[in-house]
This record gives C-alpha cells, structure tokens and sequence, in this order.
C-alpha cells in the first residue's frame, strides 16, 4: 500500500499507519517490517517509550516515512495527527489493524465503551478485553472519504458493525439493499488456511461434558420470601459452578486428560489452557489443581492470567492480583506469555483474558468451563489452531456448551461471513421519541447544554450548571423510588413494592437507553449521514448526563446459605469430530435497540427454583453420584470415633491426614454403611483408590477435620 500509485503515477498514500495491539510493538510485526527497513528505512515506530508521541509522529509524517507502526495505546495521537495533516495539506493515509486484543488500558477506554453492548460492557467489567475493531470503531468520528483516511481492518472474526463500517457494497453509489449489502473487500476463509495447512482444524476431537446434579435444603425449610426468578437461577448456577466438589471432579477430569491425551504431543512439550467465567473461578480452580498435583506427586506447573484483582477466596490475605507469588511465583517480573513458555508451565487458566489475540502454537488442548456463544466461541477455540512443526492433533473438552451451539458458529465464520441484512438508520429516530416522551428533560434542557459544549471558552463549572438540574431531578426520584420499594417491602405490602419497583426500574430503562442511543450514534453516524442537528444535540446531551446518573448498581441478593448440594456426576458424551460444512448462517444486522419496557419480573419461592433447577440438571443420577454418602453417611460415623476427635485436636490438618486410625476408621463407616448403600460400600471396600478418593473429599470439600476439632470442647 505505501508504494501504491493512481493512473496519473501519483502516490495514494502518504503514508500507511499500521497499528498493533501490544504495549511492545509485536515481535511478528517487527520481524515481517525488517527487510523493508533494512534496505529502504522507510519505517518509524512510535511507542510509549518514544518521549514525546505527538513530536515523535510528527517528525515521522513530515519526514515521509512510508510505514508508521503503533501501539494500539498510541493510536489516538496518530489518527490525530494524519486528520490533521489530511484537512490543512491534502494528503491521504491509510490505517492498517493488525486483528489481535488488548486490555482496559489507554485514553480511547470512555470512548470505546461508548459503542460496546451491554454484555461487552459486563465481560470488560470483569477484566475483559476488547478487540482493535471495536477501538477503530470508538476513534473513527467520519467516514474515510471524508477525512482523508482509509481504514483496512484485518480479522478473522468480524462483527455485523465491523462487517458494516469496513465492507465495501459492490455498487457503493446505490442505496444498500439485498443485492447491494457491504462484504470484506478481500477474503482468506478459515476452510483455506485450513485446507493450505496454515492453521488447524480445532473441532477434530472435540468432546462435551454433560453436567448433572441435585441440590436440597440441607434439613432447613426455605422461608417463604419470594425472590427475583432470573437472579436466582444465576446465583444458584454461580453457587454450583464455584462449588468446591464440582471444581474438584472437573479438576481431576482436566489433569488426567491432560496427562493421558495432551502431555506425550509435541516430544513432550504441549501446553493447555483452561478457560472460565470469572476472575473468582479462576483463582479458585487454580488453587484446586494446584493441589491435586501435589497430592499425586506430578510435575507440572500452572499459571492463571485475569486483568485487575479479586479477594482472596480463602480470605488469608491481600487481594490477589496475576503477579502474587501465591497464585503465579514462577512470573518473578515477567510478563504471563513469557512465564507460560517454561518446560514445566503446562496448564494456563484464563478468566476473560487471551482468549483472543493469544499466539502459542504449542498449546493443544482446551478445557471450556464457560458459556460461549457465537463470535466468542470460534474466537477462543481458535487459540488451538496455530500450526507447529508436528502439530496435527488438538484437544477440546467443553463442560458446557453444546456441540451444536459450538459449530453453528464456526460455521458463520468458515468460509466468509456475510450479513443478513444493513442496520436500520431508523432506529435512531425512534429511540429519540421514546426518550423524549420519558418527560424527564425538555428541549431547553438540551439546547442549554449544547451551547456550552460548543463554546470554546465555557468553564467547567458552566457545563456542571448545564446538567445538574436534569441529573439531580433525576437522581432525586431514583432515590425516593427505591427507598419507597425498600419501606414497601418491609411492611409486606406487594402492591405497594410492586408500584415503587416500577418507578425503579423505569428510571434504569431510561438510563439504558440513553446508553443505547450512543452507542448506536456512534456506530451508525459513521455510516449514515442523518443531517439532523437534533440527533446530534441529543446525542452531546446524553453523552454528557449518563455518567452523572449513578444509580442501578445495586442488587437484590439472594440467601443461598441453606443450599446443600446432594448429587453431582459429570457425563462423558463421548469424542466426536464437529463437520464445518454445510448451510452457513449470516451475521444479523443490529436491532431491538431501546425496545425494552418495564416489565414485572417472575417471582417464585427459592424452594420451588431449586425444585426446577433440580428437573433441568437432574440427568441419571444414582446413588453413586450421592455425596450425602460421603457428607452425612461416611462423616457422621466418623464424627462419632472419639479416637479421631482427640487427633484432630492435637495434630494438623496435614498430620491428621496421615493417620493409620483414620484410614481404618473409615472401613468401619463403610462397613457400617454396606446394608443401606451396598454398590457404593463394595466398590469402596474393594478398591483403595476409591477410599482413598472418600477420604480426600472428607479432608475438602467434606471438612471432617475442621467438624471433629468443633466437636472438641473450646
């Protein structure tokens, strides 16, 4: 592109800007940019350790440097100074998007999050990360043919905006239509990369996990308070998911595969990697295959990556960041991609962090415990996929999605993606009248704020008496609404809860919409030109007020302490290899923006939610999946051996794991156990791996020692 010229043999460019995602600039990039450094020195890169960015870039376009190469952070003082130049001297740039991730950081975070969706928002909450599309897409404020810059953006993975805001129509004179939709201007699929041996398929040995279990009350009636339906499947499927013998059986089916399937690939030195839902799950697998190695003496280390900290879940300290020594001591300053390099670094658990933009073609094997869907689910899997000399077989094991689910979206991204249809410019007008018949602001309101935002010379303090009124009468009913709802429900009067909860949840559906109105005014005004001075005035006005509403964090939890779980088995559905081809789903175009409304949500007791949540999950569950064997069983008879209590009181945990008296203590339990639970006694009786399995769960998740030592007078 930097050498390319018109029919007139004038350069098109200026310069081509090629941006990557890394603090340090790629070693790849680096690496594919060298020769044509070395014999042309055309190419500057401008990094946060260049000094000053803006002089750095300035001196680089003035000088005409064929290839500019950035950081992804230093990206905003670049698109600015090429606009610049564009507008006052004529000449053109190109933008090129190295397709990787990148992290929280950076002064594009508010205006990025100006164009994520609500469930973008919510992963990028939790440590997530987002992609350069959706960077290019917070910095880009005019179409390229406007501002003297074309922007190619290469990826694998393209949303419906991006599909949109990069594609090409084949007629682009003529209004978008069935036969006239944006489309990648160039395309290398997936089926040929594969076909071509540059990347694997992942899908060749895939196997899903199917989960079952039975929770009770543990002997304790729930009271008879009605809870929030969907609040309270969430927490109870987070309260199962972080469960200590759920986390140990999914950890002993990781590390057995792991050393059985994905250990002996590569001469030994294959890597894996664990992906969850949470920062919380993260950290807390971590530590339960940390131990399970140590209990069966194997070598092999693990490293667990996740953006910010989370407290410790055995509150012994400090929250815990991805540099403690306790989670990750063999980092000693490095970075998490160069520690994960390491002959013994094995197993790395990630919690929305490299599931995209990851490079380390050693890895073979993935262990899914998270939901994915669509663009996710291609994008992590795909972490697999990096050839590698004698790399030819790839692992994955999957404890909850469908198979189903799972090739439906490669299937989208197999050959080429393609949208069903364009977004409706519409949507904009009409979310415009649903938020000025809310009645919460008029068109003074707007035009006052407007006016200070355009002045040059306006002070802050004006743009504050600008919004206050509007967000402090805002604000004002939020606060009378909810203190209403907390007083109604005190008194145990529905109606009176139900009405206040309205009001609530009104005032949060407006603020949703304010958000979505951005977000799509930023995405669409790049594509449409709307030519309406209200939209605009509009968007300047909730752009401005949404951050000053500080209101609808808070939740109604729910009292999970009385939730026992009773059953639990986990189902191998067997090894399968998932066939990409056949009918390829489109990408949908956005929509059901600002569509929402106020709604009673579904109430029911929590005992009648746990009855469901048992019918969903139950599967076939036998006795041999009880751990009220191993809980109230096997546990009470050892509660009753004074011997034991006296140990427990005198010796460490780890001491009192050794001891010849408990090993025998528990074949008794056994054996008193065999008339009311005679498979799972016999199996027990005859096998020393499974007593010693009963006993691990005892010392866990069971906490024999610690109810023995309760049993001791103080």
């Amino acid at each position: 592109m930097a050498d390319l010229h018109d029919d007139a043999d004038a350069k098109i460019f200026s310069s081509v800007i090629v941006v990557s995602d890394r603090n340090v600039i790629d070693a790849q990039l680096q690496d594919a940019l060298f020769a044509f450094e070395r014999t042309k020195g055309v190419v500057a890169t401008i990094t946060t350790d260049s000094g000053s960015k803006s002089t750095a870039l300035a001196d680089a376009l003035d000088a005409g440097k064929k290839v500019i190469v950035c950081t992804m952070q230093t990206f905003p003082f670049a698109l600015e100074a090429v606009r610049e130049r564009a507008a006052t001297q004529g000449k053109r740039f190109a933008v090129i998007a190295d397709e990787a991730h990148s992290s929280q950081a950076g002064e594009t975070a508010a205006k990025l999050k100006a164009v994520l969706s609500p469930e973008e928002l919510a992963e990028l909450g939790d440590g997530g990360e987002y992609g350069i599309e959706d960077q290019l897409a917070a910095t880009m404020t005019a179409r390229a043919a406007k501002d003297g810059v074309t922007y190619v953006a290469f990826t694998a993975t393209p949303k419906t905006k991006t599909v949109e805001l990069f594609g090409r129509r084949p007629r682009p004179d003529e209004p978008a239509g069935e036969t006239n939709k944006p489309a990648p201007f160039h395309v290398y699929s997936m089926r040929q990369a594969i076909e071509e041996g540059f990347i694997l398929d992942v899908l060749r040995n895939y196997t899903p996990y199917k989960l079952a279990f039975r929770l009770a009350n543990g002997g304790e009636e729930f009271d008879e308070r009605e809870v929030e339906k969907s609040a309270a499947m969430k927490g109870i499927m987070r309260w199962v998911r972080l469960h200590p013998y759920n986390i140990a059986q999914k950890v002993q089916i990781v590390v057995e595969h792991f050393r059985e399937n994905v250990a002996p690939l590569l001469e030994g030195k294959a890597k894996a990697m664990v992906v969850l839902a949470s920062r919380l799950e993260a950290v807390r697998w971590q530590l339960a295959i940390d131990r399970y190695i140590k209990s069966q003496g194997y070598r092999m280390c693990t490293l667990v990556a996740f953006s910010g900290d989370i407290a410790d879940p055995e509150g012994e300290g400090e929250p815990l960041t991805e540099t403690s020594a306790r989670l990750n001591p063999t980092l000693k300053g490095r970075d998490i991609r160069e520690a994960f390099t390491d002959d013994d670094a094995k197993i790395l658990l990630v919690a929305n962090k490299f599931q995209t933009g990851f490079d380390q073609p050693l890895l073979c094997g993935m262990y899914v415990d998270r939901r994915l869907a669509g663009i996710q689910a291609v994008q992590t899997l795909s972490r697999l996929n990096r050839a590698h000399p004698g790399k030819d077989t790839t692992y994955v094991l999957d404890f909850v999605n469908s198979s189903e689910e799972v090739l439906q979206a490669f299937r989208t991204y197999y050959e080429t993606a393609k949208i069903s249809a364009e977004t409706n410019p519409d949507l904009i007008f009409d979310l415009r009248a649903k938020l000025d018949a809310s009645g919460h602001y008029d068109t003074f309101e707007v035009e006052r704020l407007v006016k200070v935002e355009l002045d040059p010379h306006a002070t802050q303090g004006q743009l504050i008496s600008a919004l206050e009124p509007v967000a402090q009468r805002l604000l004002v009913l939020y606060k009378q609404a909810y203190a209403r709802m907390l007083e109604a429900q005190a008194r145990n009067d529905k109606t009176a809860t139900d009405d206040a909860r309205d009001e609530v949840n009104a005032l949060l559906l407006f603020k949703g919409d304010m958000q979505a109105f951005v977000r799509m005014y930023t995405f669409l005004s790049q594509i449409f030109d709307y030519g309406s001075t209200d939209i605009e005035k509009r968007f300047l006005f909730y752009k401005r007020l949404i951050p000053l509403l500080e209101f609808g964090r808070e939740r109604d939890g729910v009292d999970l302490s009385g939730v026992r779980l009773t059953h639990h088995t986990l189902k191998d559905e067997g090894k399968r290899t998932l066939d990409v081809g056949g009918d390829r789903p489109a990408l949908p175009p956005i929509g059901g923006v600002g569509t929402g409304s106020v709604q009673d949500k579904q109430k029911a007791l929590l005992a009648e939610i746990i009855a469901k949540v048992n019918d969903l999950f139950e599967g076939e569950l036998t006795d041999d999946d009880q751990l009220i064997y191993v809980n109230n069983v096997l546990k009470g008879k050892l509660l009753e051996s004074e011997t034991l209590r006296v140990q427990a009181r005198n010796n460490s945990k780890a001491q009192f794991g050794t001891s010849p008296n408990l090993d025998n203590e528990l074949v008794n339990a056994i054996m008193d156990a065999l008339v009311a639970h005679e498979k799972m006694s016999s199996q027990a009786l005859n096998s020393a791996k499974v007593r010693q399995g009963l006993k691990d769960i005892l010392l866990g998740p069971g906490q024999l020692y610690e109810a023995l030592r309760d049993k001791n007078p103080s």
